[in-house]
């Protein structure tokens, strides 16, 4: 027996048939804002049913060993996804970083000075060679500093999908930071839902 949504639950649990998905233009929210709204337009169907409409997508990208630093790499990732992109009005892609010794993040796309000045910062902060006080110094002297700092940005992002499209800031890129001397390629998972 399939337990009840919770009360506070939205329509999108019900049914099918029971909800059509209007993405729709203007709102509160200002010019250009796009509002994915549930309208009802039928009585609720079985328990259970997905949302009619409702997709998922999921591919794996490759980025090629990059030098120590920030890289923005937003336009290879918008490439390798364009295709699945384009089909989504409404969702949220998520990027997951298969690695512990590089991060992902969000940040400045116009000038990389900024990229640069992130791992002069990240450098300093967490030291690193002989006088450090790390033990796990069996794969490099650089290694336990890239843990943590892959682990202070972390390895995951999810980003909002509007009209095909990431919906990021004028100035926001994704950037791979890159924490190791001697890198190997980065498989980033990006799985892409919505409507």
């Amino acid at each position: 027996m399939q337990a009840a949504a919770p009360a506070w639950a939205p329509a999108i649990f019900s049914s099918a048939s029971a909800v059509s998905v209007r993405p729709r233009r203007g709102g509160r929210a200002g010019a250009g804002a796009v509002r994915c709204e549930l309208a009802a337009s039928a009585p609720s169907a079985a328990p259970g049913s997905s949302l009619a409409g409702a997709r998922w997508a999921q591919r794996t990208v490759v980025i090629p060993p990059q030098r120590r630093g920030c890289h923005l790499i937003t336009p290879k990732i918008v490439n390798e996804i364009r295709g699945e992109l384009s089909e989504f009005k409404c969702g949220l892609a998520h990027l997951f970083l298969h690695h512990t010794s590089a991060s992902l993040t969000i940040n400045e796309n116009y000038d990389s000075d900024v990229q640069f000045d992130t791992e002069t910062f990240l450098s300093r902060i967490v030291p690193e060679g002989p006088s450090a006080p790390w033990r796990h110094t069996m794969e490099g002297p650089d290694d336990m500093p890239a843990h943590i700092k892959s682990s202070m940005f972390g390895c995951s992002l999810t980003i909002p999908i509007t009209d095909g499209r990431l919906n990021m800031g004028t100035w926001q890129g994704i950037w791979l930071c890159e924490h190791r001397d001697y890198a190997t390629p980065r498989k980033i998972v990006i799985t892409l839902n919505g409507i």
